[in-house]
């Protein structure tokens, strides 16, 4: 019998499809019966009927898509202001009406770059980017945020082949909530190894990441945990993170049941390691999805702290849209259970312009030039893949 390349077959068919990491391999979704666009309007719509539909018992009974940015932050009651950047939905959900299981390997290569030019410019220069951490340092010592992300992308002309891309980002540099998106106009092709909502019946969990540290030929896990354990900034960093999350999960949570699952652990990346925790809670009784998703998006990890008034400081000096970057991919199924991630380590390719978007988080002990070297560490590896 002959072993079918279900990667090369649906290459070849020109169909839409997603594929999303799971714990053996891959899940690969496609002939979507349904595509909504999301917009400020109907998002609240969406959310509320996403698990009205009846389950059928199958594994394609749910809506997978994303959540950009500017949609969430409308969703919690922050608006903002006009901004330039690529006409890109502010979310998109499919309904699937296939699910095909892969492994871990994704057998596919094509290295075909047309019309590429392949060096990336940034929005904000070294020069121009500690204007704005000196801005932001000011409101931190006057109170007004304790942390924030300062945001840069990187950006250029090329039509790509979003899963030749996918599979070579998945070989050099796997990451736990990895999926890439191919639809006419888009693709999305991700590494993010951050989880933000995991709900199963009344029981959800966060992974909030905190702490990055580059990889270099004389460390190993333990030498990076001992450096987070000793680094005041690091660890500054991530106590306010997890603090922030489990404050959100309380929002939703019964008193009392949000716990510390896993504290303050390494994982390992191709060109990083970050540090990271694990929160869980007992839902309370009758909580809608709207209000799990109202209570933890935006992902504060990726914002800074505290959230709201973090979202306005950042708003306000935000000249370019972020689209899809620290919005969120995932799953709502129809029995209500979800899975979302934040979108962070994305490649965002729009009628072949490719953006990337990275941030460090910004307290009152963080370097400047420091910060600036760490989002081109995040933003390298996928750079690489335009060589």
């Amino acid at each position: 019998m002959t072993k079918i390349n279900h990667l090369k077959e649906i290459a070849k068919s020109n169909k839409s499809f997603i594929i999303y990491k799971s714990d053996k391999g891959f899940d690969l979704y496609t002939d979507f019966s349904k595509k909504i666009i999301l917009t400020n309007n109907n998002i609240k719509n969406f959310i509320n009927k996403a698990r009205q539909f009846k389950s059928k018992k199958k594994e394609t009974d749910l809506f997978i898509g994303f959540f950009g940015y500017e949609v969430l932050n409308n969703l919690i009651g922050i608006k903002l202001k006009k901004q330039k950047g690529l006409k890109f939905p502010k979310g998109i959900f499919y309904k699937p009406e296939t699910k095909i299981k892969l492994k871990n390997r994704l057998d596919y290569n094509n290295l075909r770059l047309i019309n590429s030019k392949k060096s990336f410019s940034v929005n904000i220069d070294k020069a121009s980017y500690k204007v704005i951490f000196d801005k932001f340092k000011k409101k931190i010592k006057s109170g007004e945020t304790y942390q924030i992300k300062i945001c840069t992308k990187y950006s250029n002309e090329t039509k790509i082949d979003a899963l030749d891309f996918f599979s070579r980002l998945v070989k050099t540099n796997m990451a736990p909530e990895a999926f890439m998106i191919k639809d006419k106009n888009y693709s999305i092709i991700s590494c993010s190894p951050e989880n933000l909502i995991t709900k199963r019946n009344n029981f959800i969990t966060t992974k909030p990441i905190g702490g990055t540290l580059k990889k270099t030929k004389k460390l190993n896990k333990d030498k990076a945990l001992t450096f987070f354990r000793k680094n005041l900034k690091e660890t500054k960093e991530h106590n306010m993170i997890v603090d922030m999350e489990r404050n959100d999960l309380s929002k939703i949570c019964k008193p009392g049941s949000v716990k510390i699952l896993k504290k303050k652990i390494v994982e390992e990346y191709k060109d990083l390691y970050h540090y990271v925790s694990l929160i869980g809670g007992q839902l309370k009784n009758k909580v809608t999805s709207l209000e799990i998703i109202k209570a933890m998006m935006p992902g504060g990890s990726v914002i800074g702290c505290p959230k709201i008034s973090t979202l306005n400081l950042l708003n306000k000096q935000e000249k370019q849209s972020r689209n899809i970057y620290t919005g969120s991919f995932g799953y709502i199924k129809f029995n209500g259970d979800m899975r979302f991630n934040i979108i962070i380590r994305s490649i965002l390719n729009f009628k072949d312009k490719s953006e990337i978007s990275v941030a460090s988080g910004v307290v009152i002990d963080s370097n400047a030039v420091h910060e600036f070297n760490e989002n081109y560490i995040k933003a390298k590896s996928l750079m690489d893949l335009y060589k």
